[in-house]
């Protein structure tokens, strides 16, 4: 069982319009509301694919019931902590044109001492009764919360015999790797503003000496590269570029690194299906959608580097 937490979660509204003018009217020509999140997002990849998986964090108000309403029509899993505040929303407007999104996020609910308890206590229960061998901490904090949210999460997850993968940026990141999580996904720009490193083995190696056992680090087109706890280096790439929706291949590549790390897959196996997926998902016109047929195709594509060795 995968247990893949959103403490921030969402109702994901997608307009696609013919082409993004600022400053112009659109006239929408497709829209879809759901649950998403980042979590939610790798719980719904997850699903996809026919995985275990549990979607869990944090929802609130008549947003957080549209959440919670989406995940049970989709059949996805689910055991979220309610608070106080409302659930926020998050607006993607992609050009049909272009391929590219225009992304607006709002902050979501302030979240009280109390309900952070309640939410530790509910997901330790979760990791436990499940006998969850994976956990996914993914995406932002709303407010309210203390940087070290993923930090404390990573330990109730340890102190139950649970993997954790961390999806985070910032500050978040920075106090989650001091916590020892067993695998952290920053993409390069989250890399560069954690170590201020541009270079990958080198940024990886900074992760690591501040707690991190595993880093994946997601390039977009270029693929990814993990640096593992002994130092060797895997380098993925995807093949031809594709245009699409992005907005999800992150978590899809962190869904596959779940799903490695629950089925114990050596590296370069579980780095070769999460470039697949990744690619896969930016097919897709919504984040947490995947076609399996479309992963066997971006599967054959991939690329694997691999025996290099980690620049300090």
């Amino acid at each position: 069982m995968i247990l893949a937490v959103t403490l921030n979660a969402a109702l994901d509204v997608t307009y696609e319009v013919d082409a993004l003018v600022p400053g112009s009217t659109h006239r929408v020509t497709t829209s879809w509301a759901r649950a998403g999140g980042k979590g939610i997002n790798v719980a719904s990849v997850l699903h996809a694919l026919g995985i275990p998986v549990i979607a869990t964090g944090l929802v609130g108000g008549s947003t957080g019931d549209l959440i919670v309403a989406d995940l049970e029509a989709r059949g996805i899993v689910h055991d979220f902590v309610a608070v106080n505040g409302d659930s926020r929303r998050t607006v993607n407007v992609v050009s049909a044109a272009t391929g590219d999104s225009t992304i607006f996020n709002e902050a979501g609910p302030v979240i009280g001492a109390d309900e952070w308890t309640a939410a530790l206590a509910t997901i330790g229960s979760l990791v436990e009764s499940h006998a969850a061998t994976v956990v996914a901490l993914s995406g932002s904090l709303p407010r309210g919360l203390p940087d070290t949210a993923y930090a404390q999460l990573v330990e109730v997850a340890r102190d139950r015999g649970a993997l954790t993968v961390v999806d985070a940026g910032g500050a978040v990141l920075a106090a989650a790797v001091a916590a020892h999580p067993d695998v952290v996904k920053p993409n390069l720009a989250e890399l560069e503003a954690a170590t201020g490193s541009t270079d990958i083995p080198a940024g990886a190696a900074a992760l690591r000496d501040l707690g991190a056992r595993d880093v994946v680090v997601s390039a977009g087109a270029e693929g990814a590269t993990v640096v593992q706890a002994d130092g060797r280096v895997i380098t993925v790439h995807p093949g031809a570029r594709l245009a699409g929706n992005p907005t999800g291949a992150g978590d899809a590549m962190v869904a596959a690194i779940c799903a490695g790390l629950a089925d114990g897959d050596p590296w370069t196996t579980t780095l070769t299906e999460a470039v697949a997926w990744s690619a896969a998902a930016v097919l897709e016109p919504l984040a947490g959608e995947l076609d399996a047929a479309e992963v066997v195709r971006r599967r054959s594509a991939v690329t694997v580097v691999a025996g290099s060795a980690e620049r300090r």
